[in-house]
């Protein structure tokens, strides 16, 4: 099932959270973990309103590296039931709730060692696949292999002879963290939630010291409205403590946010047919295929500063690009970082002070009645997450074993139901719309099935079939498509997460900044004056975070991108 996320259904929504009945539950934040509660929540039967404070995904669920995986490196740590479960939440993703948006993806892990290192990096492989297999949701991703150096080279020719004496091949799954968390939302609005960003919860609404629901500020319209609900889920991430804050109460557990950057850079900078995988001193350095890209990253660093917009730093990006060129024949270069995005992990705050120790295990917690709180976790569990929150919820509405379990696991996104079918169709789709059939690929793997909406834009004006200005690989339909039904209200949110304009293409986005707006404007309304305050503030915020990235430190690199907000 899907909803349009439009304007007017935005409005509808924030009214009837406002209307002064009693929801069973609100849900606070709008990333991966709150849009999967209010899945949760409303396929149990219960009536759900989600808020988020600015655009859906725009935290952390944006800004992820991009992988649905059971993390191989979790297993060196021993932690065999964290592996497994994210493992068995990869194949249901792959397989049954979200085909079009979560596909396979390979990775090639050099050897650097002869003998002990492939008996023992091949023994984590073999259990890797054998604890994913044994989930029961392994199907459909080939087994790993031991490959030479010549056959290494074969499918990585652009690896240092000298960098490694084989290698092991094994494959994940990839996604785009915030169309994936998005069409949670709209599933979600699909089975009768109310959903609406730019709202952004002021505060909680007490009776005695039980919390009855949040004041919300409506980031469009200026007014304020109130949401009684039986129970309160925080689910707002590396801004657990800020939403606590609130309450007035000392929170159970503390989420501490770690910096992770990524680097964007052409797929013909790095010859080679597969992922790569690297380890560090402190980590690992994922090679991610993006399409007509790579994505290079990450980093693990303590991060103190402004949360909104985490700011990547010279140094940072240095330090990715010199461990990637330790392995490459011809090194990637800062010319050719097309893209550079930084994000934060919500970790749960302990005795080190080292974030790489940190637990990225989730919990949940009731500090006050009335208020659940989630925190913790990885992108890949965001569904194990969601499903506990939601069980401690309605054990305090008091329901307890009668209420209905957790279906999410059969239930699959919006434009997932008949997928398969369609992509088999997308030669006869290509001829039927005028599309060229690549064009039409890329489609069914950002809308699946919901593709026939964006095609219905294109048969009705021919001029959206085309590509958009400054960003040929979308379509102008996928802007429009973004404003009327995909709840973007802001530039920025169609530039960075609807499309990935804004880490894909050289300038940012600065050239299609104007036409986006102005296909924006015949959706929402916006005036020519709207129009230029909202390139102008796309332009300034490119600008800002190009000046982040020459600094040497995060409060200089801060600093500079806080001019623009």
């Amino acid at each position: 099932m899907s909803l349009a996320l439009s304007p007017p259904a935005r409005t509808r929504a924030l009214d009837a959270m406002g209307d002064g009945r009693e929801l069973d539950i609100v849900v606070v934040g709008g990333g991966v973990v709150g849009a999967g509660a209010a899945l949760d929540a409303v396929t149990r039967g219960l009536s759900v309103g989600l808020l988020e404070a600015r655009d859906w995904a725009s935290g952390t669920s944006s800004r992820s590296s991009k992988l649905i995986h059971g993390g191989l490196r979790y297993l060196e740590m021993l932690d065999f039931g964290l592996v497994r479960e994210a493992l068995r939440e990869r194949g249901l993703l792959l397989q049954r709730l979200a085909p079009h948006l979560v596909r396979p993806v390979p990775f090639l892990y050099p050897l650097q060692h002869h003998a002990w290192e492939r008996v023992y990096a091949g023994t984590g492989v073999l259990l890797y696949d054998t604890l994913g297999f044994s989930s029961g949701s392994s199907r459909g991703l080939p087994r790993h292999r031991h490959l030479t150096r010549r056959g290494a080279l074969r499918v990585a020719p652009g690896l240092r002879k000298d960098a490694l004496v084989g290698a092991l091949r094994y494959y994940d799954a990839q996604v785009d963290d915030a169309r994936f968390t998005e069409f949670l939302v709209r599933t979600a609005a699909g089975y009768g939630a109310y959903a609406a960003s730019r709202a952004r919860v002021a505060g909680f609404l007490r009776e005695g010291d039980r919390i009855a629901g949040v004041r919300v500020h409506d980031e469009e319209s200026g007014r304020e409205i109130e949401v009684r609900a039986r129970q309160v889920i925080n689910a707002t991430g590396v801004w657990t403590d800020d939403t606590q804050a609130l309450v007035g109460e000392r929170g159970q557990f503390h989420v501490r946010a770690s910096k992770g950057i990524h680097l964007v850079v052409p797929r013909d900078r790095i010859r080679s047919s597969t992922g790569l995988i690297l380890r560090t001193e402190t980590s690992v350095l994922f090679v991610i295929p993006w399409g007509r890209h790579w994505i290079i990253g990450t980093t693990d660093t303590d991060w103190r500063l402004d949360k909104a917009h985490p700011a990547a730093t010279r140094k940072d990006i240095d330090y990715l690009l010199e461990h990637v060129n330790r392995v490459l024949v011809t090194p990637v270069t800062r010319e050719d970082v097309q893209g550079v995005y930084a994000g934060l992990r919500p970790l749960l705050a302990g005795e080190s002070e080292s974030t790489s120790k940190l637990s990225r295990e989730h919990v949940v917690g009731s500090p006050s009645p009335g208020l659940v709180v989630v925190a913790g976790g990885k992108f890949t569990t965001y569904r194990v997450m969601a499903a506990d929150a939601v069980d401690a919820a309605v054990d305090g509405m008091g329901i307890g074993s009668s209420g209905a379990p957790s279906v999410t696991d059969r239930i699959p996104l919006a434009g997932a139901d008949g997928f398969a079918a369609r992509w088999n169709q997308r030669r006869t789709l290509a001829a039927r719309h005028g599309l060229h059939v690549a064009r039409v690929e890329h489609l069914l793997s950002r809308y699946g099935t919901l593709v026939d909406e964006v095609l219905d834009l294109v048969d009705a004006d021919h001029k959206l079939g085309e590509p958009l200005e400054g960003a040929d690989d979308y379509l102008r339909a996928e802007v429009v498509y973004a404003a009327s039904h995909e709840g973007a209200l802001r530039l920025e949110d169609v530039l960075t997460r609807r499309t990935r304009i804004s880490i894909e293409v050289f300038d940012r986005g600065v050239a299609a900044a104007r036409p986006a707006a102005e296909l924006m404007a015949g959706v929402l309304g916006w005036s020519p004056e709207r129009i230029d305050q909202e390139v102008e503030r796309y332009h300034a915020r490119v600008r800002a975070e190009r000046a982040s990235q020459e600094q040497e430190d995060d409060v200089a690199a801060d600093a500079e991108r806080l001019k623009v907000s």
